[in-house]
């Protein structure tokens, strides 16, 4: 160290650096990081003689990995090294500056560069010497061994619990709740029937952004939760991410995922596995930001409807051009255009022919007095399925809101943090009040919503003259708004149409409208 001419030792400014891996434990009152400075000053103080001063400064990183340097108080102790503010770092330990030898031989250069010293409480040694870079560097290769170490003994039991279908922890899922003891998610029944209709709604509206949407209308967010330290988080609205990741998590079918592997959880499914694997073959076909609008170049109008039976997969549109001019539509079997012609019995259906035969059931509706009754008690049980979900919502919202209302009770007459949690309850309450009232209007339309047979079949009997009047976009479009999907059997020459819960009402409504403008 040097001395001035009289030997009077010169000012040594230290800066003592801290740090802790995890945050818990550092709401108490004398944590980890107090322990490690109190250290470092009892050390200052003791080279008191040679001119050590610490700095008032503190260096604290809680909660920060050693394996990289993304730590603030790291990257404000660097830029006071180049300023010039600082000669020495005192630390607990090497590895609470880094567990990496890359990253310290980074700081290291810097602090060669600078002329700054590097101490170690509990580990003696000169950086300045040799030697002393070399006991270094072996410290630091155990420290970085540890880290490793750890870290393959975490991914190691993640993989094993997993296996076991335990739950390892993250965030809490829209429809379970986190066992108190942990490793377990426990069913909450209103979020599971929200879960299930939010399902329903993307099978129904076929496209992210559109059910995004109307679950914005409704007021449903993501799921809430509040952390350890009181601190709630989630509730956001669903957009595209997150509803996709939603649909494609198979925790809801009681399943635990280990990156590929999948294994039975300890936890109930709460989505029917038909529900979910139609879901993901939806989303597969309309892709992640594609659905209902996808454009339709070659006008088929069964787009996205038409199913292989035999095969138990979606049947695509194609078409093939013959002397320049003549194009030949198509649905191929997906499963036949990816493994071979040879794995399907009918690998492929000529589109105007499908197309035709359903146009041609859809007429028939209206003609056929037995197929019109059995059609509208079909009509009428669907209406009634939906009325039923919007009996249960109602159900769990009147319950949601006598929640939020029994809580502001208590928090009644309290002040501080109180008046916070206050104003996002009622926010909540007119969120949920928003949709009860939507609820009760769509019960109250659905109840009055009877399907008249003669207003139904007078629609039918006018789809003839009307559907050759509509363009093959609007043909596209009633055809989606009436049909869920058409089943296509082709070894035994068989066509299965299912509709849409509200088709018929929706093809009578379509079809009078278009009487009326024209």
């Amino acid at each position: 160290m040097s001395r001035t001419a009289a030997n009077t030792p010169v000012t040594f400014r230290c800066a003592i650096y801290t740090r802790k891996s995890t945050e818990d434990g550092l709401e108490q009152e004398f944590n980890s990081l107090d322990a490690q400075r109190e250290a470092g000053e009892a050390y200052i103080a003791s080279q008191k003689s040679e001119g050590w001063v610490c700095l008032p400064d503190h260096y604290d990183d809680g909660g920060f990995s050693g394996g990289n340097m993304d730590r603030p108080a790291l990257q404000r102790l660097l830029a006071d090294i180049e300023a010039g503010k600082i000669d020495c770092i005192v630390v607990y330990k090497v590895d609470r500056l880094s567990r990496s030898l890359i990253d310290f031989s980074k700081i290291m250069e810097v602090l060669e560069r600078h002329k700054v010293s590097f101490v170690s409480v509990t580990q003696q040694f000169n950086t300045s010497t040799s030697m002393g870079r070399l006991m270094l560097n072996v410290l630091l290769s155990f420290a970085q061994f540890e880290r490793e170490m750890i870290s393959e003994r975490t991914r190691d039991k993640i993989a094993a619990t997993r296996r076991k279908g335990k739950w390892t922890g993250g965030m809490p899922l829209l429809g379970y709740d986190v066992d108190t003891r942990g490793g377990r998610l426990l069913v909450n029944e209103e979020e599971a029937a929200r879960v299930r209709e939010i399902f329903e709604l993307y099978l129904d509206r076929q496209s992210l952004i559109t059910t995004a949407a109307e679950l914005e209308r409704r007021g449903w967010t993501t799921k809430r939760w509040v952390t350890k330290k009181g601190r709630e988080m989630g509730g956001k609205p669903f957009g595209k991410n997150n509803l996709f990741k939603m649909l494609t998590n198979r925790i809801y079918l009681g399943k635990i995922t280990y990156k590929d592997e999948v294994h039975e959880g300890e936890h109930p499914a709460i989505v029917d596995e038909e529900i979910f694997e139609r879901v993901q073959r939806m989303l597969k076909r309309n892709g992640r930001t594609g659905g209902a609008h996808v454009k339709n170049r070659h006008g088929a109008l069964l787009k996205g409807l038409v199913r292989c039976v035999t095969c138990d997969c979606a049947m695509a549109p194609a078409h093939t051009v013959k002397n320049g001019t003549k194009v030949y539509r198509y649905y191929c079997c997906t499963n036949a255009q990816k493994r071979g012609w040879h794995v399907c019995p009918t690998p492929s259906v000529p589109a105007p022919e499908l197309e035709r035969f359903v146009v041609e059931q859809i007429k028939v509706i209206g003609k056929d007095t037995d197929l019109l009754a059995e059609t509208l008690a079909e009509s009428r049980r669907q209406r009634e399925e939906a009325i039923g979900k919007l009996e249960v919502e109602k159900r769990a919202l009147e319950r949601e809101l006598q929640r939020h209302n029994n809580e502001l009770r208590k928090l009644a007459g309290k002040d501080g943090l109180a008046t916070d949690r206050m104003a996002d309850i009622q926010d909540r309450i007119r969120t949920a009040e928003q949709r009860a009232t939507q609820v009760r209007e769509q019960i109250i339309a659905l109840s009055r919503e009877l399907v008249d047979a003669r207003e139904v079949g007078e629609a039918c009997a006018l789809f003839d003259p009307v559907w050759e009047t509509l363009s093959a976009r609007e043909q596209a479009r009633i055809l989606h708004l009436l049909i869920e999907r058409v089943d296509y059997d082709g070894p035994n020459g068989k066509v299965a149409i299912t509709f849409h819960p509200t088709g018929i009402k929706t093809l009578a409504d379509e079809l009078n409208q278009q009487e009326v403008t024209a």
